[in-house]
């Protein structure tokens, strides 16, 4: 949000992310991991895929419930986070132990769950060439998570995971909830007092900015929390700078202003509530409602305030206002025990904010790790990274000092400012280019271009600069090939076709619905090792 920091609250900040740093390469994380998918079979997924990450991903006593949101139409992340909870406690019954809940309430384990529900129509088509599993786009970097430990690309999913998992020593007794694309690294100690709030929600706070700066940072996009000098917090949800202003005076003097990162937790006892309060449309599937507008707003925020709010929305003042007498009717039943009902989570005004959710931002943090400073150190140390190491490649490679090569096997060629992971190649000509998952003969990539999951055997693959080419690999083996640009947002271009592509995003989408993501990843995964074995006997 802009700050100014001492050199003292620099160094500070330093030490606190580097003993973030350090506990996330520890994986000293959550008693239970819940993830909640799109689909059975991306839960199938996921159950397997962690499951070989004990230890990596996951502490190795963790128990792993990988559920999916069968609710026509999407129940929001609000009534989304009470289903999952559900569907993982039946889960958790189902493999011997019917004590989840009782466990979380009596404050003998910490719970997290994952939300990876989602198109992902800004990330196209990169979540297309993972058959709709959006949480297991790749990263540029690697791991030993495959089958038999063996080593292969690290998913966004598993790096959230991973990092999250820093908060788990301080939430015994919560149920903590995340998102699947978004790493963050706090300059703020992650270790804190979690009984102060019944819900706590992690932002970066820091004083309030002006207008200017505010329309600079795109700040209308987030979530706002604002902290009294008690410690209350109220919420407003993606409001301009002049109704922040407006909206943060109910609250009356005003400590801290922060934009939210979306991600809280709950006391089992507020979960508790919420189940109750909601059991009518947790039985039959229906509603949908986000925590955001239909939790925390109408708990701290004046009814007509939170009015005013949901009218932008699109919400009549009817409905708002019976949906906030219903919050109200639920909190005054609810005993406090003397805690706040929202508090915030600080993670630092200059706290590192990886977000995966768009094509340019996947660009944009992969590049990060062929650049200098802090963050991308911090960046390369959690990822596992390391420039100029060309690793297993051929003598004839020639890699310069800022680009990676993740577990690649190239034989020749050379790489500048690039970044690669899993890439086998006879010869490669890459400068400023991003490589995941790619087995071709040859290939020359230009500034800003992006190959993905891609098995070509041509003789040269050509990618122009900000060319975006990917493959779709279904489980009877058919392989589809998908282009865009950076250009293009996924999202605008959903229903069209673009760049000579045989099928729109979403026809993609429409196709991978019933796909098996594990068998269509062993197709694809037998196309690149029968490539690689024919590039390398050459």
């Amino acid at each position: 949000m802009g700050a100014c920091f001492s050199a003292y609250d620099e160094y500070e900040a330093d030490a606190n992310r580097g003993n973030a740093l350090a506990a996330m390469l520890k994986v000293e994380g959550f008693d239970v991991i819940i993830i909640c998918c799109g689909t059975s079979h991306q839960a199938a997924f996921w159950q397997a895929r962690l499951e070989r990450g004990r230890g990596v991903i996951v502490p190795k006593d963790a128990t792993v419930l990988c559920v999916h949101e069968d609710w026509p139409g999407g129940a929001g992340n609000g009534l989304g986070t009470l289903y999952a909870w559900t569907k993982a406690a039946k889960l958790a019954e189902d493999k011997g132990d019917s004590q989840l809940a009782s466990k979380l309430a009596s404050g003998s384990i910490s719970a997290a769950l994952y939300h990876t529900a989602g198109k992902g129509t800004r990330l196209a088509p990169l979540p297309g060439a993972e058959n709709n599993n959006k949480p297991g786009v790749k990263l540029p970097a690697t791991a030993p998570l495959g089958v038999d430990g063996a080593v292969v690309p690290l998913t966004i999913l598993e790096s959230v995971v991973k990092s999250t998992g820093i908060y788990a020593s301080s939430r015994k007794g919560r149920l903590s909830v995340f998102w699947g694309d978004q790493v963050f690294v706090p300059t703020k100690s992650y270790d804190y007092d979690s009984k102060r709030a019944h819900a706590d929600i992690l932002c970066m706070l820091a004083p309030m900015p002006s207008a200017a700066e505010w329309a600079a940072k795109g700040l209308e996009k987030y979530g706002l929390v604002a902290v009294a000098k008690n410690g209350a917090a109220c919420q407003v949800e993606k409001v301009d700078h002049a109704t922040a202003l407006a909206m943060t005076k109910t609250l009356g003097s005003i400590k801290q202003v922060g934009t939210s990162l979306g991600s809280f937790s709950l006391t089992a006892s507020l979960l508790s509530a919420l189940l109750n309060e909601f059991a009518n449309e947790l039985a039959s599937k229906k509603g949908q409602l986000d925590s955001d507008p239909h939790w925390w707003m109408p708990m701290t925020l004046p009814l007509d305030a939170y009015v005013q709010l949901m009218g932008r929305k699109g919400t009549s003042e009817k409905e708002a206002s019976a949906h906030y007498a219903r919050i109200q009717k639920l909190l005054n039943n609810f005993d406090k025990k003397g805690a706040h009902l929202l508090g915030p989570v600080d993670v630092g005004g200059d706290a590192y904010w990886w977000d995966y959710g768009q094509l340019k931002l996947y660009l944009r943090n992969a590049c990060r790790l062929v650049e200098d400073g802090k963050e991308a150190d911090s960046m390369r140390e959690f990822l596992g990274v390391t420039r100029g190491d060309k690793g297993a490649c051929g003598e004839s490679f020639g890699i310069d000092a800022y680009s990676t090569a993740s577990s690649c096997r190239i034989v020749a060629g050379v790489s500048k400012r690039s970044v690669l992971a899993n890439v086998a190649a006879k010869e490669i000509d890459a400068e400023g280019a991003v490589l995941v998952n790619v087995t071709a003969k040859k290939i020359v990539a230009g500034e800003g271009a992006i190959a993905y999951n891609v098995v070509d055997d041509s003789d040269e693959l050509v990618l122009k600069p900000g060319e975006v080419i990917t493959d779709v690999f279904g489980e009877n083996g058919s392989k589809l090939r998908q282009r865009s640009t950076l250009d293009n947002d996924g999202g605008k271009k959903w229903k069209e076709i673009i760049c000579g592509n045989k099928k729109t995003f979403e026809g993609v989408y429409k196709d991978n619905l019933s796909t098996n993501v594990i068998k269509a990843s062993e197709k694809g995964e037998a196309a690149h090792a029968a490539l690689a074995r024919a590039v390398s006997s050459a």
